[in-house]
């Protein structure tokens, strides 16, 4: 088992169902992505560059999906969340039931066209 997978799988509920769900939907959504494991955390790369990672936050009791082009999305600026980084905006989740898969689908898209 590949170590972003095992990280995965380790995680305690609902950590491991949301990143489940948001690893399906990102490899559904562009399969071109390659899920690794840097910093200790699921990342996912196109090539050599930095995508997207997940990361459960047990202190925080959130998943965090954050997007490395988060500053130069426009789409749901209203979801996003910067927590003062410069570069990184990210979603949180707390449940599956609050995940809009849709939301997800059109920031991975936006930030598609940005990274190409």
């Amino acid at each position: 088992m590949k170590p972003a997978e095992e990280y995965i799988l380790k995680q305690p509920e609902p950590y491991r169902s949301i990143l489940l769900h948001v690893q399906a939907v990102v490899e559904l959504t562009i399969p071109e992505l390659q899920l690794l494991y840097k910093y200790k955390i699921p990342f996912f790369y196109y090539g050599k560059k930095p995508f997207l990672y997940l990361n459960a936050s047990h202190k925080k009791q959130f998943v965090d999906v954050a997007f490395f082009k988060g500053y130069q999305l426009t789409l749901h600026q209203d979801k996003l969340i910067d927590e003062g980084r410069t570069l990184v905006k990210s979603l949180h989740y707390t449940s599956l039931e609050e995940i809009d898969n849709q939301v997800i689908t059109d920031l991975l898209f936006e930030q598609w066209k940005l990274i190409k």
